[in-house]
């Protein structure tokens, strides 16, 4: 993999560097454009022209909303359930990918339980059960280390907004590393799903984005991108954090842009790909513009002190 494929185009000069926090407030310009095309329902005659020079399509989702969402805790590497709202959400997914007309023929998840169910719930309500599932460790959310567990809000209040703001969303600065004091280290390390990889030496203790990154693309490269030139329909049920990174990637979106995408759970969003695997169509939500405005809106609210 190339350094630029995990590092992203930032535009500065070599050298220079820009603080967390300024880098956190340039990308609003990026995400109001991503937001111009993210209904469906509103593609333009321009559009329909640009989806003639598309030769694949990809679908990806984040998982429904779970019990820690809810609760508005850190995740990451802890295998939370769905809640009865994520449940929900992955119903309306499945019926509004059914009513969309898409089939599949293989499906990539982590092995975290929120996006397997999640998976499994859009598969149950568009009928197609049958087709494979790759599992991997690979998509899994990013690792978010000591603050595994932690109420968000709480955390603001603690070490203030702008701090967890740069935790969450920067590119490189990781979360402090969770070490056995941490109530959930001995689930996630001796979790049996991780048996057969991560190995020892790649298990994290803490991810950025930029980690995660680093580990997630080279299953997209490697597994997934053949797949999709092989004439597979795909779709992707995985995680906010991995699935950045693959947007990323996609729209070469610089390390400053991607800190202002928050994703929403349980709304599928489409890719149209050209011959070469870059974007003709980027993200186009399966629902109306507000809906999805309002569900990033809320996900970048979960990091402020109450």
């Amino acid at each position: 993999m190339r350094h630029e494929d995990v590092e992203g185009r930032s535009g500065r000069r070599r050298g220079q560097t820009t603080h967390p926090s300024r880098r956190l407030a340039s990308c609003t310009s990026w995400v109001s454009r991503l937001l111009r095309i993210a209904s469906l329902r509103s593609i333009g005659s321009g559009t329909h022209k640009l989806l003639e020079m598309a030769k694949y399509q990809i679908v990806m989702i984040r998982h429904g909303e779970s019990e820690w969402n809810k609760l508005n805790k850190f995740c990451g590497w802890h295998d939370a359930m769905l809640s009865e709202q994520g449940v929900a959400e992955a119903h309306a997914a499945g019926k509004a990918l059914k009513e969309a007309n898409f089939k599949f023929d293989i499906a990539f998840t982590s092995v975290l339980t929120r996006a397997n169910k999640t998976l499994d719930i859009i598969l149950n309500e568009i009928g197609q059960t049958n087709i494979p599932i790759s599992k991997t460790w690979r998509l899994n959310e990013r690792h978010y280390g000591g603050l595994t567990g932690l109420n968000k809000a709480e955390t603001a209040q603690k070490h203030g907004e702008e701090q967890v703001k740069i935790w969450r969303r920067s590119f490189d600065i990781p979360p402090p590393p969770m070490d056995e004091s941490n109530p959930h280290y001995k689930e996630i390390i001796e979790d049996p799903r991780y048996a057969d990889g991560p190995s020892k030496a790649e298990f994290p203790m803490f991810e950025s984005l930029k980690l995660t990154i680093a580990r997630t693309l080279p299953y997209w490269n490697e597994t997934i991108v053949p797949a999709m030139k092989a004439g597979k329909k795909i779709l992707i049920a995985a995680h906010g954090n991995s699935l950045r990174g693959i947007v990323k990637h996609l729209d070469a979106m610089s390390d400053e842009a991607i800190m202002g995408l928050n994703l929403p759970t349980g709304i599928p969003f489409v890719y149209e790909l050209d011959e070469n695997i870059k974007p003709v169509v980027s993200m186009k939500f399966l629902g109306d513009e507000e809906t999805v405005r309002k569900a990033m809106e809320a996900v970048a609210a979960q990091g402020k002190a109450k």
